[in-house]
């Protein structure tokens, strides 16, 4: 899937000679490296997706069934939001981009250093490296998106038109990944200490973040403070489009694309600035 949708798109965009040199070889990189990561197992990339489903079992039985959370959607009709199966789709809808994060986001930060023989070829172009296990993770992230799709069908009986607003989501989430992970990706090279730090700060907000409950969970005094958290506008983004099909946060959409130009800027200017050092570094 990933070949046919990149071989029709990378020919046909009107780049000049050298963005379309990186762009071919950022894809060669992202299908080797999705080629590689389950080589020689049976299941193949199957396992990705058993990845998700095992978490998502795990959270739908801690907290549907043991902890009975309650959904209160608007424009749902109540007999499905009670529904334990209705349950753990909304929640697949918030482990999907989740897990893309923070897969990509952790294998990014040790990009650099982990392919030290690519770092010290002059002509290797350095802003690759922390793209391709984020494009990995994301395809990864697609399988599971239509499960989900397939999922919500079955359950309510049609998919909705919302769907097409998902791109709108999926670019600044990307962005925003990028963005922390060429930050990170840079410092890194020189404070060894960073990749601990990240899964440290990464388990603190998945916590943060209205994954495994609602929104309207959160005590009023750190409500409005939970719109801070980029990944809290992209989950409810996620979930308007698929479960309730119709967008309705359109300020917080906003805010995420500003976020995310501004992360990407900062983080892929800080990285450049860094990089002639990374070979004496390493």
């Amino acid at each position: 899937m990933l070949n046919a949708v990149l071989n029709q798109i990378v020919p046909r965009l009107p780049l000049p000679q050298g963005m379309r040199f990186k762009l071919d070889l950022l894809k060669t990189l992202v299908q080797r490296d999705v080629a590689a990561r389950y080589k020689g197992s049976v299941l193949g990339n199957a396992w990705s997706l058993i990845n998700q489903l095992v978490q998502l079992l795990v959270y739908t039985y801690v907290f549907s069934i043991v902890l009975q959370v309650r959904l209160e959607l608007k424009g749902m009709d109540r007999l499905v939001t009670d529904n334990t199966l209705f349950f753990g789709l909304w929640l697949f809808a918030g482990l999907i981009p989740w897990i893309a994060f923070t897969s990509g986001f952790s294998q990014a930060t040790v990009s650099v250093f982990n392919q030290a023989n690519l770092v010290k070829k002059v002509v290797f172009p350095l802003t690759l490296l922390p793209l391709v296990p984020i494009l990995t993770a994301f395809v990864d992230s697609l399988l599971g998106f239509m499960l989900l799709i397939v999922g919500v069908g079955l359950l309510t009986g049609k998919v909705s038109w919302a769907l097409l607003w998902m791109p709108m989501i999926w670019v600044p989430q990307l962005l925003f990944t990028a963005g922390i992970s060429y930050l990170m990706a840079g410092f890194a090279v020189f404070v060894r200490d960073i990749p601990q730090t990240v899964g440290i700060a990464v388990n603190l907000l998945f916590y943060l973040t209205p994954v495994m409950y609602p929104l309207e969970k959160i005590p009023e005094p750190f409500f409005s403070i939970a719109w801070y958290n980029p990944f809290t506008a992209i989950i409810t983004l996620y979930r308007d489009c698929v479960l309730q099909g119709s967008l309705t946060h359109w300020a917080e959409l906003g805010y995420l694309w500003a976020i995310a130009l501004v992360m990407f800027t900062l983080g892929s200017s800080i990285y450049r600035r860094l990089s002639p050092a990374f070979a004496d570094v390493l």
